[in-house]
């Protein structure tokens, strides 16, 4: 597996529709890196992000969407 590095130090984060508060799950995806997308821990800001890329990063958000992943 490669390891990808990018700065993230500029980027645009913004929370997902399926973090809950109350529930403890911070999940912020950043914008404006062509190809890649930087997820972190909101509750985390100044730790680390995992970055993966575009094309591996859509069908993980559709199985979300249409269930697969859950349960």
């Amino acid at each position: 597996m490669a390891t990808m590095h990018a700065d993230v130090s500029a980027v645009a984060w913004r929370r997902s529709s399926y973090t809950t508060a109350d529930e403890g799950l911070c999940v912020e995806v950043a914008d404006g890196l062509i190809g890649l997308v930087p997820v972190r821990d909101s509750k985390r800001p100044a730790g680390p992000a995992v970055i993966v890329t575009a094309a591996a990063w859509a069908p993980f958000v559709r199985a979300l969407v249409d269930g697969s992943l859950v349960g």
